[in-house]
C-alpha cells in the first residue's frame, strides 16, 4: 500500500528562495504493476541540463500515481522535481515533463524515470570503469547498476540523453559524433536491449553565441559541431532521433536551461520517443 503523502514547502519572502523551497522534502511510495510490461522505463543521462538546474516550481511537484522515480537508495516514489541528485543544485530538468507525457498516451501503463546524469561530465566519462572526479562517481557505471535495478520490475523503454557541453572544444568536438555512436551501441548491448529507442538533445544557441568580455557574441564553432554530430547520427543509428534546443532559455549563466524551457525539451523528447516507438524494430 502506498505510504501518505508529504510535502512541506517554506514560506520565504524571495521569489527564488520560495521556488527552491518547493523542492519536496519527504517523497510518496509508489505502487508498482503487477506486470512488468506494464512498467515502461526510461534512462536518463547526460550532464547537468538533463540533471537539471531551472528552479523549482508548484508545477513540478504535483505528484502523479502513474510517473514515478528510482531515487538514490534505488527504491520507486512518486516522481518531482528535482529527479536528478548530482549535486545540491539539481533542479527541474526535461525528465518530469518528458514522464508525465509518456503517461499520457497510454492510461494503461506506468512510467518509471531513472535519473542517472551527472553535472560536468564529458562523454569521455560515459565509459565502463570511467571516474568523475567532478562527483567522485562512475557515471556509464552507476546508470548501469540502476538501470539493472530497475528492470527487476520493469521494461526498458528507451533512454533519452542531454550532453555535450563539456566537449564543446574544438579536439573533444572532433570526436563527438563517434564517440556518441560508441556509447549508444554500448548502452544497449550491455543492456540486452538492441532496438530500444535513444533519444539525444542539442545545445542551446545561447552556449553556441556566448557573449565575450566586449559584450558581443562570439560562436563556439566547437559546440556547433557538438550539434551537428547529433544531428548526423540520424542516418547512422537505427531507432535513433534527436531534439533541437531551439528557442530556449538560461538561467542567466550562458549554459544551463531554465524551468520553462527545460520543460519545453521533455516535451521534445516525449514526441521524439513516441515517434520512434511506432517504428518498427529491426527484428520485425
Amino acid at each position: 500500500m502506498p505510504l501518505l503523502y508529504f510535502l512541506l514547502v517554506a514560506l520565504l519572502p524571495t521569489t527564488g528562495l520560495r521556488a527552491q523551497a518547493l523542492k519536496p522534502r519527504l517523497r510518496q511510495a509508489a505502487t508498482l504493476p503487477a506486470r512488468k510490461e506494464k512498467f515502461r522505463l526510461y534512462l536518463l543521462i547526460g550532464q547537468s541540463n538533463m540533471a537539471g538546474r531551472g528552479l523549482v516550481e508548484a508545477e513540478d511537484t504535483v505528484p502523479n500515481a502513474r510517473v514515478l522515480r528510482l531515487n538514490p537508495a534505488g527504491q520507486w516514489e512518486v516522481a518531482q522535481d528535482p529527479l536528478h541528485f548530482d549535486k545540491t543544485i539539481a533542479g527541474v530538468g526535461p525528465g518530469l515533463s518528458f514522464g508525465r507525457l509518456m503517461a499520457a498516451q497510454d492510461a494503461s501503463v506506468t512510467i518509471g524515470l531513472i535519473p542517472c546524469a551527472v553535472g560536468g561530465s564529458g562523454i569521455d566519462a560515459w565509459a565502463p570503469g570511467a571516474y568523475y572526479e567532478g562527483t567522485k562517481t562512475h557515471p556509464y557505471d552507476d546508470a548501469l547498476a540502476r538501470a539493472r535495478t530497475a528492470l527487476r520490475m520493469g521494461t526498458l523503454a528507451g533512454i533519452i540523453w542531454h550532453q555535450g557541453e563539456t566537449d564543446s572544444t574544438p579536439e573533444k568536438s572532433a570526436v563527438y559524433e563517434q564517440k556518441l555512436k560508441a556509447l549508444i551501441t554500448r548502452l544497449r548491448a550491455d543492456l540486452q536491449a538492441p532496438d530500444v529507442p535513444f533519444v539525444a538533445g542539442q545545445l542551446p544557441d545561447f552556449q553556441i553565441n556566448k557573449a565575450g568580455p566586449d559584450g558581443q557574441p562570439h560562436p563556439n564553432e566547437a559546440a556547433r559541431r557538438v550539434n551537428q554530430a547529433v544531428a548526423a547520427l540520424a542516418r547512422q543509428v537505427p531507432r535513433y532521433a534527436y531534439i533541437s534546443a531551439e528557442g530556449t532559455a538560461d538561467i542567466g549563466d550562458h549554459t544551463h536551461f531554465n524551468a520553462a524551457s527545460a520543460r519545453l525539451l521533455g516535451r521534445r523528447y516525449a514526441a521524439a520517443m513516441q515517434a520512434l516507438q511506432r517504428r518498427p524494430s529491426r527484428k520485425n
